[in-house]
């Protein structure tokens, strides 16, 4: 198997964690990626072993309106900085992603700076879509063009030009060369150019073989994206929604249907990218009407099958909420100083810890097959087995503690003996069935011992 396909990511948006400027002036540059190197500590005790990190090149603002796509964002340093954190995550055993902003440049971009100087005349007015001479905007180019979500800072690539892949693949040649990255997160990739996604697989297997591409896609057919032909997985905006929605309304009918839409394409060897928030959406304590979901929304994460990942800060139930006009509060500097210590005294931390860990001891919640096992609104429990492990996961989304009788339906296990993996409570099949008692708002998690 490939290293993705048991990655348990960890997700850093650097520039809000760092305290950088809002807006880059291109001179002030300033090594702030070093003061990402404390978290390193703590992901690799949690127990992740692959980290997200992004936007990292040269921006004027948020990160996503690139300027110098071969240049570290001038307020988190200089290139060297990012060469060597990554040589530092590659020495713990961490895999490192970034964001490729690949659909639109931001409007300081050699390009466009060319188009906006020459207009017609200029070699690169066939990079954009749709530049219309004719047009204007409220930046006064004399000229308007596609952009990305109605924003003209973004302003779309055309990749019906050939001369724009080739830009792009030599892009992310010369990451892997300078930085040795693992993969890239293709940003907005439910609207980038299929035949680019699909040059780029062939071109990155062909320089570095499990190099992993991750598009982030929000609705759709998931498969049209997660193929062998072009990206390895997407985003799971569907399960994240049904995470949350299904603790807020006690319908667990909602995640397993979720769920079992998923089975054929896991059988395709397809791993989609589980989360339950990031950089975009409401932080996931705040989005839960009971806090007390947090350690069995955590369960689901990291025991259904695709690739869990955590968004820095949620682990210590940091809220963060979606403001009309800005997503700082989503993107905010914390001290990992100050938090460290709560995996060993705050309960959610301790438990998305010993899950992450399980998850890495335990390889049939990465390789195993799913079976649903019992199904209400407020109790659910389902199988993940392989040939050679078989393991149990049960969850309660009620305000009052539940006793569960779950059919295993298999001679194999009567008698057999199930750990809990939080508790380390043991427990018996005895006629087919493992009962169990669920405390309020909580999960176990069983293995066959």
């Amino acid at each position: 198997m490939a290293w993705f396909d048991e990655a348990i990511f960890y997700h850093i948006y650097p520039l809000g964690e760092t305290g950088a400027p809002k807006e880059n002036n291109y001179n002030d540059v300033k090594s702030r990626l070093n003061d990402i190197y404390p978290w390193l500590e703590h992901i690799k005790e949690m127990g992740f072993n692959a980290l997200y990190i992004g936007p990292l090149f040269e921006s004027v603002g948020h990160g996503y309106e690139t300027t110098d796509y071969k240049k570290l964002d001038s307020r988190l340093g200089v290139n060297y900085d990012l060469q060597r954190f990554v040589k530092t995550c590659h020495e713990r055993g961490i895999k490192v992603i970034l964001d490729g902003v690949f659909n639109h440049t931001g409007r300081d971009f050699f390009a466009f700076r060319d188009l906006k100087e020459k207009r017609e005349n200029s070699i690169y007015k066939d990079w954009y879509c749709n530049v219309n001479f004719y047009g204007n905007n409220e930046y006064n180019d004399g000229f308007s063009y596609d952009n990305w979500g109605g924003f003209n800072l973004l302003v779309k690539l055309n990749y019906k030009n050939p001369a724009v892949s080739d830009y792009m693949c030599e892009v992310v040649k010369f990451w892997i060369d300078e930085f040795d990255i693992d993969g890239i997160r293709l940003d907005a990739a439910d609207v980038l150019d299929f035949d680019f996604m699909k040059k780029l697989r062939k071109f990155t297997e062909s320089l570095k073989p499990d190099f992993w591409l991750m598009g982030e896609v929000i609705h759709g057919d998931y498969q049209r994206w997660a193929n062998a032909q072009t990206l390895h997985s997407v985003t799971n905006y569907q399960l994240h929604k049904a995470l949350y929605s299904g603790y807020n309304d006690h319908n667990y009918f909602e995640i397993a249907h979720t769920v079992n839409r998923f089975i054929d394409m896991c059988k395709n060897g397809i791993k989609l990218y589980n989360f339950v928030d990031n950089h975009d959406v409401e932080r996931i304590f705040t989005k839960l009407n009971n806090k007390d979901h947090m350690i069995p929304v955590h369960i689901l994460l990291f025991t259904l099958f695709g690739i869990p990942s955590v968004y820095y800060g949620s682990e210590f139930c940091v809220e963060g909420k979606k403001e009309k006009f800005s997503d700082d509060s989503l993107r905010p500097m914390l001290n990992i100083e100050h938090m460290k210590d709560m995996k060993y005294h705050n309960k959610v931390t301790n438990t998305i810890m010993k899950l992450a860990n399980l998850r890495q001891s335990k390889k049939v919640f990465s390789r195993g097959d799913y079976k649903e096992l019992l199904l209400t609104n407020r109790q659910y429990a389902f199988s993940m087995s392989d040939s050679e492990d078989f393991a149990i996961v049960a969850v309660n989304n009620d305000e009052n503690s539940a006793y569960l009788r779950i059919p295993l339906k298999d001679n194999r296990f009567e008698g057999a003996k199930f750990k809990e993996q939080l508790s380390g409570a043991t427990y018996t099949v005895n006629g087919g069935v493992l009962e169990c008692n669920l405390d309020k708002c909580m999960g176990e998690v069983f293995c066959l011992e």
